[in-house]
């Protein structure tokens, strides 16, 4: 069997977004507070928009946030409300200030800043037709003709909010939205629910919204609930008022939100991330048991996950893993030797804990499969007796279209090899995936309303490119 081409092999997060209405507060920092706790769904560039009632400024740059504000950056953001976004480029080019969020855009007497988690489809008929009536675009991405289609139909019907509402009826795709206005603060999800988005409230009265709960937390806010699929809600001077501006089709939220995307300490939909991603790894271990000495989770997404499995199993977690968290995506790897040591910079075993053990090894997907291979590798030099990977996952063998930048489907490794060729490949001794019913009900089963799977299933819920 081929290699899989070398490449990066983690689903590459989406983006984060977060807003703030809260006169009288110090709206700039507390969204760079936000962002920061959203940091982990973008790397790439940051930006925070703000208003002070009359005119909206923005600041973005390519950087982690802390990279792109400083302090009298920030001072100079002064306002009541702000919108902030951290970005993983899904459209449009990567690392290009242009392409940063927030998106600035003003058509008669409408202005308005937008930031978007997700990817629309079908953007470029949109982007043609807008050109046509004399729109001009510094960007290729989804989210810039987004804001230019809201601010010219919100121009035309001389309200914020029905031109959001007309937009909704022409976009198509996963969007998690929030908008500013001179006034106002704005966030809308799209009908599936693809992305999540939650609303939280202030002590001292004012309203956070972020793409999740732990951004909430870390602004001080209290979760109030999550903005509803196909709704929009206006918070302002007179306080929330919501609609919803579209009709529904079935729900499909991502359920890889709960696998790998989200922070542990987030709460999505109602069911707590951290206690999902326990709940599969005990649902892995009485579908794929094994006999081993010690438990290890691949951090930091498969450490809830290995705890989980711990447990239900009887086998002893250990801590045998250690990550860098330092290490930038921007990393340049020019040579297939420097590309072998990239996972060496992320993750290192810890001899003295597993030479001559038999380890249980718990990671959330495999990708590509580099990295699986990669790091068998490694515990093995590290004096591993045996490598048994499971994955808190089931096979990945789509590509996803909605806001999360996967391989093209020859890049999978699952696409078209078996468990016990992927297992043949990656050298490890055995090796098995979460069953699809079993993920759900790590998930919250039945009580949920529906889930997108396609990178599991190829079913898509809306119609995508060939795969």
């Amino acid at each position: 069997m081929d290699a899989v081409r070398e490449a990066g092999d983690a689903m590459e997060e989406a983006c984060g977004v977060f807003g703030v209405y809260a006169p009288g507060e110090d709206v700039a920092r507390l969204t760079g507070y936000g962002l920061q706790a959203l940091q982990h769904r973008g790397q790439e560039s940051a930006g925070i928009a703000t208003s002070d009632g009359v005119r909206l400024v923005c600041h973005k740059d390519i950087g982690l946030v802390t990279q792109v504000f400083d302090d009298d950056i920030m001072d100079s953001l002064a306002g009541c409300l702000a919108v902030g976004h951290v970005r993983y480029s899904t459209s449009g080019r990567a690392s290009s200030r242009d392409a940063a969020q927030p998106h600035l855009c003003s058509v008669g007497n409408v202005r308005i800043a937008l930031a978007h988690n997700g990817t629309l489809l079908g953007t470029d008929a949109i982007r043609i037709a807008l050109e046509a009536q004399g729109a001009t675009f510094a960007s290729g991405t989804d989210t810039e003709v987004a804001a230019r289609l809201i601010a010219q139909e919100a121009c035309r019907c001389d309200s914020v909010r029905g031109g959001i509402r007309r937009a909704m009826e022409q976009m198509e795709g996963a969007y998690a939205m929030v908008l500013a206005t001179p006034d106002a603060l704005y966030a809308f999800r799209d009908p599936r629910g693809m992305r999540p988005l939650s609303l939280g409230r202030l002590p001292q009265g004012g309203w956070v919204v972020s793409s999740e709960t732990c951004g909430l937390d870390i602004a001080g806010a209290i979760f109030v609930r999550d903005v509803e699929p196909g709704e929009v809600v206006r918070l302002d001077a007179d306080g929330l008022s919501s609609e919803v501006a579209t009709a529904l089709p079935p729900r499909a939220s991502c359920i890889f939100e709960y696998v790998y995307f989200a922070r542990p300490d987030s709460i999505i939909d109602g069911q707590s991330v951290y206690q999902a991603r326990r709940a599969m790894g005990a649902i892995l271990s009485q579908e794929a048991p094994v006999e081993a000495d010690l438990v290890l989770g691949v951090p930091d997404s498969g450490t809830p996950a290995a705890v989980g499995y711990a447990e239900a199993s009887g086998m002893p977690y250990a801590f045998g893993i250690v990550k860098n968290h330092y290490v930038g995506r921007t990393f340049i790897q020019p040579t297939q030797a420097m590309r072998q040591r990239g996972i060496k910079l992320k993750l290192n075993p810890l001899p003295s804990v597993i030479a001559g053990k038999r380890l249980v090894v718990i990671d959330d997907s495999i990708v590509r499969g580099n990295t699986s291979r990669q790091l068998v590798a490694m515990l093995r030099d590290a004096g591993a007796a045996e490598v048994h990977l499971r994955i808190v996952s089931p096979e990945v063998r789509w590509p996803c279209f909605y806001g999360i930048d996967t391989a093209t489907r020859d890049q999978l490794l699952a696409a078209e090899r078996s468990v016990e060729e992927m297992r043949a490949w990656i050298d490890c001794d055995s090796l098995a995936f979460i069953s699809l019913d079993g993920l759900r009900e790590a998930v919250g089963g039945a009580t949920h309303a529906g889930w997108c799977e396609a990178c599991f299933t190829g079913s898509y819920p809306i119609e995508s490119p060939s795969a």
